[in-house]
């Protein structure tokens, strides 16, 4: 699906990134997975659907946009999503603070 000019795959729900797995009202958000340079809106739709395992976004890759806000478009660094307080800067919407608890599946930890 075309979201915001930009390709997520997986279990797409709806325009704003929620898929089967994760569709409350703040799971607006899209990680664009390392392995693949692909967005997906969860790791279960990247583990059905890509046909690899995951790699994990290094602390020195933290620079690279790899977050897309369902909400407006904006494509955030791994850093600003890190440090959003589960905010997009740009459109103050509102993300799901408990994806944290999904970070290392993504991200390396310190």
């Amino acid at each position: 699906m075309i979201i915001h000019g930009h390709a997520v795959e997986g279990k797409v729900r709806d325009n704003q990134t929620r898929c089967e797995h994760y569709h409350g009202p703040r799971d607006i958000i899209a990680i664009k997975f390392k392995c693949c340079q692909t967005y997906y809106p969860c790791y279960k739709c990247h583990q059905e659907k890509a046909g690899h395992p995951v790699s994990v976004w290094k602390n020195g890759e933290f620079e690279e946009k790899a977050v897309l806000c369902g909400g407006c478009g904006c494509e955030l660094t791994i850093h600003e999503y890190l440090h959003s307080q589960s905010m997009c800067p740009n459109c103050k919407a509102s993300f799901n603070p408990n994806c944290e608890y999904h970070y290392p599946m993504y991200f390396e930890s310190n």
